[in-house]
């Protein structure tokens, strides 16, 4: 499938820049872009209720117990 996109000089100038820079062409990196954009854009996302949620006033925050944690024995990430 073809299709012509517009962009202003100075976008394109830079993805004419970054082309260059990576070895690929404009077009890969064009597409790329989109299909990226598209997977982000069909992740399922948080319903804006739970994005609203600030807690519970009767209840303290999960933070406050922080400094009774123990440190781990050992690295989990070494």
């Amino acid at each position: 499938m073809h299709f012509n996109v517009y962009m202003d000089d100075q976008t394109g100038q830079q993805l004419t820049d970054v082309a260059q820079q990576s070895g690929q062409t404009r077009n890969a990196l064009i597409r790329c872009a989109v299909q990226d954009w598209l997977a982000r854009r069909n992740k399922p996302q948080w319903p804006d209720v739970v994005m609203r949620f600030t807690g519970m006033e009767d209840m303290p925050p999960f933070e406050i117990g922080r400094d009774e944690l123990k440190p781990p024995s050992t690295d989990p990430l070494a």
